[in-house]
């Protein structure tokens, strides 16, 4: 599988275009219409994990490949999408249309913990068909997000916020029983997707005097029950890294928030990483981009 699709891979691929506030700030948000169907172009997005959220409205007949299940869509859907599972979209047909959201988990940074929600679960109900009444209430949720979206409210992106959260709750209370539902065991996804639920369970972290208890490849090996070679194995098929790049990332993006967003010296974020030394920290920061925590800090 390829490497996740990152927010500017994203803007890579649809735009040709990055957002000048996207390597600058923590949060990000933003609000599209689905492309239209165009005759003899590609409309399959490649089977692979994205490193953001995505809610998205779609009308057409379409297959979604989500994880180890299939969804077979005959008209309309909403569907929720999460940096922990890889999927895919085939669609069909000539009257495709929709809009969709797109968010990184820092954009909910101390506003709630949308990743304990049911639909971003891995195991959980990511995709629900919707009847043409349902789809007017979900046009109409995000009619109101595209208005807010481009106003100039100070307080935009908390409105936006209460939006998501209202659009998590309309598809957590549909019956999922509409969409076909077709599993296919694949015992290294598996392994991936519960790997990856483990790491992320770790954060955001809350107070100082906690440490993160996963840090080497052999704590997840050992929580899991399998061989750590076994986990690196997977983790590699699914994901295209290795374990400990991930564990290392994912440490990375909590000391950049917790260096910007908290007051705790540096040595209280590097216990709370599960550095035993401030130094082991400092060279592991350093290394991965080119300056301090002190330096990161200020800038």
């Amino acid at each position: 599988m390829e490497n996740p699709e990152t927010l500017e891979d994203f803007y890579k691929r649809k735009f040709n275009w990055i957002p000048e506030n996207l390597k600058h700030d923590l949060g990000h948000f933003n609000l599209f219409n689905l492309d239209p169907y165009l005759e003899g172009k590609l409309k399959a997005v490649p089977y692979r994990r994205r490193d953001f959220y995505k809610l998205m409205l779609f009308r057409g007949a379409s297959t979604v490949h989500y994880a180890d299940r299939v969804y077979e869509v005959k008209r309309q859907a909403l569907s929720f999408s999460n940096p922990l599972v890889p999927y895919k979209w085939d669609h069909f047909g000539e009257n495709s249309s929709g809009m969709y959201c797109i968010f990184n988990p820092h954009f909910f940074m101390n506003f709630g913990q949308i990743e304990q929600y049911e639909v971003f679960q891995p195991n959980g109900t990511h995709v629900f068909e919707l009847t043409d009444e349902e789809t007017e209430k979900v046009e109409e949720i995000f009619s109101r997000m595209q208005k807010e979206f481009d106003s100039e409210y100070k307080y935009k992106y908390d409105s936006l916020r209460n939006m998501v959260f209202e659009l998590i709750h309309f598809g957590m209370k549909l019956q999922p029983a509409a969409v076909q539902q077709i599993q296919h065991g694949n015992a290294s996804l598996r392994i991936a997707s519960i790997f990856l639920e483990l790491l992320e369970r770790q954060f955001p972290i809350d107070e100082s005097h906690t440490s993160i208890q996963l840090r080497a490849a052999s704590d997840f090996a050992n929580q899991l029950n399998v061989h750590v070679n076994h986990l690196n194995r997977a983790i590699k098929e699914m994901t295209g890294k290795t374990t400990t790049q991930l564990i290392g990332e994912r440490i990375l993006q909590e000391s950049k928030v917790l260096l910007k967003h908290s007051s705790w010296n540096v040595s209280e974020i590097a216990f709370s990483l599960g550095f035993n030394e401030v130094t082991h920290f400092n060279n592991f920061f350093k290394k991965q981009l080119d300056l301090s925590p002190t330096q990161f800090r200020k800038g």
